[in-house]
């Protein structure tokens, strides 16, 4: 499949999405990716269910995705023409790997949004008096309200788009920074909590051990761990508007590593060294309840400032990439064409307006699931199961592009370690990861509800995107 060039610099052409993402936006935005509503809010509960087996948890799943983000990376810089993975899976695999791939990953960052939704009811509940909690009418309303605000971003130009990102991650980063230098200065001050509690490395251990609720615990916990994850592959959906990607893309994938183990493994391990895993609710960000526990009450309101900036973070990207992704199945007709129109400032304006009305679309879901964390569970369980599907898809390109394009493999100067047969050894996990989604009553629901997504899909693909198709060959063969 041949597409055309991507336009930079002013006079890009209208038609044509511009390279305007800079490497601090890239670098920003990866790390922003990485760092999730599922650290945030998930974490409490994955702690709850995993106990401190959540650190190997994180570690696991890092590993895996630094071999994906690597397998992604390779391809995209194979073929600069391509704009996002749905070019890489029509070109690699086939039109309907590109059909699958494209709205799936439109799906799973509209249930992002809805569990967004549900995880800012949540933090905005830190403010309220424990007798009172928001109605679910309130619910919908604040819902609509952070769609629109979102809505309102990205309607602007992408390299504002990136500037927002920017500071969004930024804000992030410095907190969780600022979180461990307290967290280790409490554990080695020996700082005690109201309750008595002493900061301590060994709180870490001396609570049941690393794997305190066994096997089963240590299983379950993957379910909102892989959630945590979903973002890190955005990058993925930026080639189009990145400049010098030789350069930049390398970097923001390189260092997926660090930001595991720094952003997810240090600042938990920091958690829950001040604050006993046992102690920690599961329906909290465990880095509000840190200070909470700790008796610093002002420092846990900026930290849920700071999470609640994370979750608008998350939304805002997720209604990027969904619009990018509507662009890129118009232009190859699998979407309708008026989602391939781009506004004056060469943002997917329709794309946007598409995306942000399923999205309301879960401000529903709080009226009818009051229950944030219910809500929360529900949407990223559905969520989960789409992106399993997309990683899986994205190292199947790999081995079709290992095999048929190997010309541009031993050009490449950014090459998966591993090539393969880690492909492999990634595929083997993402399956393994859906088998412990059916061994948890919540998440074997949405495992059970998701076939009929791929049912849908096939629906569609026959009746609409093949009779268009072979309208426009046919057009084309009349045109020639």
């Amino acid at each position: 499949m041949t597409t055309t060039p991507q336009a930079d610099g002013a006079n890009a052409s209208s038609h044509e999405l511009q390279r305007k993402l800079s490497n601090r936006h890239l670098q920003l935005i990866a790390i922003g990716g990485a760092i999730g509503t599922g650290l945030f809010m998930g974490s409490g509960k994955t702690i709850s269910l995993a106990g401190p087996s959540i650190l190997v948890i994180y570690m696991i799943i890092g590993t895996m995705f630094f071999f994906l983000m690597r397998a992604l990376g390779e391809i995209l810089l194979s073929n600069l023409h391509y704009k996002s993975f749905i070019d890489m899976a029509h070109d690699l695999i086939g039109p309907g790997a590109g059909y699958y791939i494209g709205w799936s990953y439109w799906l799973g960052w509209v249930l992002v949004g809805i569990a967004d939704l549900a995880a800012i009811i949540n933090y905005l509940g830190f403010w309220l008096p424990p007798d009172m909690a928001f109605t679910p009418m309130g619910q919908a309303l604040i819902s609509v309200g952070c769609v629109l605000f979102v809505l309102g971003l990205n309607l602007l130009t992408v390299k504002l788009f990136g500037e927002i990102e920017f500071w969004f991650a930024l804000i992030k980063i410095l907190a969780i920074l600022g979180l461990i230098v307290i967290g280790g200065f409490m554990v080695f001050s020996h700082f005690h909590s109201p309750d008595g509690t002493a900061s301590s490395f060994t709180n870490v251990w001396s609570h049941g051990g690393m794997f305190p609720k066994g096997a089963d615990g240590f299983l379950a916990g993957f379910q909102i761990a892989l959630f945590a994850f979903v973002g890190v592959e955005l990058i993925g959906t930026m080639a189009a508007e990145t400049k010098d990607p030789e350069k930049n893309l390398p970097k923001a994938i390189n260092a997926i590593p660090t930001r595991i183990i720094l952003f997810y493994v240090l600042s938990l391990f920091v958690v829950m060294s001040v604050t006993p895993w046992n102690q920690i609710p599961a329906d909290q960000s465990p880095f509000v309840s840190l200070f909470l526990h700790a008796g610093i009450p002002t420092s846990a309101i900026i930290m849920n400032l700071v999470v609640l900036s994370s979750v608008m973070s998350s939304m805002n990207s997720g209604v990027f990439s969904t619009s990018r992704m509507l662009f890129g199945l118009a232009r190859e007709g699998q979407a309708p064409q008026s989602l391939a129109r781009l506004s004056k400032r060469a943002v997917p304006a329709k794309g946007l307006f598409f995306s942000c009305a399923f999205i309301m679309a879960g401000a529903a879901l709080q009226y009818f699931v009051p229950n944030t964390v219910e809500a929360f569970t529900l949407a990223s369980s559905l969520c989960v199961i789409l992106f399993i599907s997309i990683w899986s898809i994205i190292m199947v390109c790999y081995i079709r592009y290992r095999k048929l394009r190997p010309e541009l493999h031993e050009k490449s100067t950014f090459k998966m370690p591993g090539g393969i047969w880690m492909s492999y050894v990634v595929l083997i996990f993402l399956f393994f990861t859906l088998i412990i989604l059916s061994l948890e009553a919540d998440t074997l629901r949405a495992l059970m509800i998701s076939p009929l997504w791929v049912i849908i899909l096939a629906v569609t693909y026959q009746l609409l995107y093949k009779p268009r198709m072979k309208k426009r060959l046919l057009e084309q063969q009349l045109n020639s």
